[in-house]
């Protein structure tokens, strides 16, 4: 499954380990259900987010690896107790390719769903869907969503595995079955984009080394984006657009660098939309700023401000500090302090137009492109720091992901990052340009906005919970339906000894009068 992920990128495999997986849970006892479970899922996330190991170490990894080994475990051991209510039931042909592989793909979208939000805000990295932003199905996530196009995809594979083990259907009709899933979900058209306008944007990839452990000097990131920015004087801009932490120094708080984001502005008669730390009192937000051209000669200003309302547990805070640290206080040490949660508004107007910011992690946080969508944004913005991960698949599996919210949205999506993979992915998601990793370099292109509203953002989690609530009420109802469906072993034993009364009644009528 993993190797459907970049950077191998093979994305069938991804379906074909899911297969293995629904076959795998297929009878076994509960203890051996979760063991097989938790070693599936070690594997699964153990390669998948490997990068966590290049600069933190193997602890980050297999402190997050294990968390996630216990969602994967008991979601693996949902399915086996699902196979059971299925296989108790022993349906017709419609209910082996319909309704049992709906409640197998609902019972996995649980787990995704679970662990998506829970705990701190959860880890969605790696879902099913992620796997698919190469795959001939990508415009279903403008329908149903990231989440949607996992059950999709799950019970597209359920169907499969419950024909191939179904005897009354022939090699033919297995054969049949399997090209029309396969039509099915990859002819399926896009959704129409409603073109509201064009901004000529400018995104910037500095090459700095904003890594945890960088031997930079302070201001070092500030400095090295400002020298390819200042290839763009000149240019007819609407906005140039900096990544994460490009400005290592507070600009609100620092003249010197205030002076650098003026001349940016000035020079480019556009205004810098930048990544830095912010403080408030005694809160530190991860930040972008909206620095706009000076009202006044050489005097910028930030005209608005997002703050991150998702930063990333045991990396940009430390949740319940008092317990964890005293476990490992040299690895806490590397968090040092704790960001904030933004409270901030998802949306800045620039030139016109309303960009969506989504900063680093918060490309897989559904809630925050509803709400940014809800707000009115016609672009996204996602400035991102991937120098923590060196030259690993971290940052292209990102970037699939944003490719795959450009199309959920309906939205342009412009992906700066400091080190690469930086990119601008159109609302159909094409890549409209796309820069080498580690070079410093800028995209320079005009990007359409968009006003439509797709169905996927309309639905918003409404479609995960309603597919979540029907799977999991026919689960409930058919093991209603057939009570021993839960418990085959008790059933066995009990079929045992009816078939030992009718032994000794038979074959014995004599001795038992006597």
């Amino acid at each position: 499954m993993s190797l459907g992920f970049p950077d191998a990128g093979w994305w069938p495999l991804t379906l074909i380990g899911l297969g293995l997986i629904f076959t795998t849970a297929r009878g076994l006892t509960l203890p051996r259900s979760l063991f097989v479970g938790a070693v599936a899922g070690f594997t699964y996330y153990g390669v998948l987010i490997t990068w966590l190991t290049v600069y933190l170490g193997i602890v980050p990894w297999l402190a997050l690896t294990l968390a996630q080994t216990v969602l994967f475990a008991v979601g693996f051991s949902a399915l086996t107790l699902t196979w059971r209510v299925i296989d108790a039931r022993r349906g017709s042909l419609a209910w082996n390719v319909g309704i049992a592989p709906f409640l197998l793909a609902s019972v996995w979208l649980v787990r995704e769903a679970i662990a998506s939000v829970w705990p701190w805000g959860g880890f969605a990295w790696g879902r099913l869907a992620h796997s698919q932003a190469s795959g001939p199905g990508l415009e279903w996530f403008a329908w149903i969503g990231t989440s949607g196009v996992s059950f999709l995809l799950a019970w597209a594979v359920a169907v499969v595995v419950m024909s191939l083990g179904d005897r009354r259907m022939s090699r033919t009709g297995k054969v049949t079955l399997a090209v029309a899933l396969s039509l099915f979900v990859s002819v399926w058209p896009g959704y129409p984009a409603t073109i509201s306008g064009e901004l000529r944007v400018a995104g910037v990839q500095g090459n700095t080394d904003a890594a945890l452990f960088a031997s930079n000097q302070r201001g070092q990131n500030l400095m090295d984006h400002w020298a390819v920015t200042k290839d763009l004087y000149g240019e007819d801009l609407d906005v140039v657009i900096w990544p994460e932490n490009a400005s290592d120094l507070d600009p609100l708080r620092h003249p010197d660098a205030a002076a650098i984001l003026d001349s940016v502005v000035v020079n480019t008669g556009a205004p810098l939309v930048v990544g830095t730390i912010t403080r408030e009192g005694e809160k530190t937000f991860n930040s972008v700023l909206q620095w706009e051209v000076p009202s006044n000669p050489g005097v910028g200003y930030a005209a608005d401000q997002y703050d991150k309302i998702h930063p990333v547990p045991f990396a940009e805070y430390l949740p319940a500090r008092d317990f964890f640290y005293p476990l490992a206080p040299d690895m806490f040490d590397l968090v040092p302090r704790d960001y904030s949660f933004g409270t901030r508004d998802t949306v800045m107007d620039v030139a016109g137009h309303r960009a969506g910011i989504a900063i680093c992690y918060d490309i897989v946080d559904d809630q925050i492109f509803w709400q940014m969508m809800g707000e009115g944004a016609d672009i996204i913005f996602a400035p991102t720091n991937n120098a923590d991960f060196g030259v690993t698949d971290q940052s292209v599996q990102q970037l699939d992901i944003a490719r795959i919210r450009a199309v959920e949205t309906g939205r342009t999506v412009v992906n700066v990052s400091t080190v690469g993979v930086s990119a601008i992915i159109t609302p159909d998601g094409q890549y409209r340009d796309r820069l080498e990793p580690f070079t410093a370099d800028y995209m320079l292109e005009n990007v359409v906005t968009t006003s439509h509203t797709t169905p996927a953002t309309r639905l918003g989690r409404s479609l995960e919970v309603s597919l979540i609530v029907a799977g999991l009420a026919g689960v409930a109802l058919t093991a209603w339906a057939r009570p021993g469906a839960l418990s085959r072993r008790a059933r066995h034993r009990f079929d045992q000894s009816q078939s030992l009364a009718r032994r000794l009644t038979n074959s014995a009528p004599s001795r038992l009068h006597r």
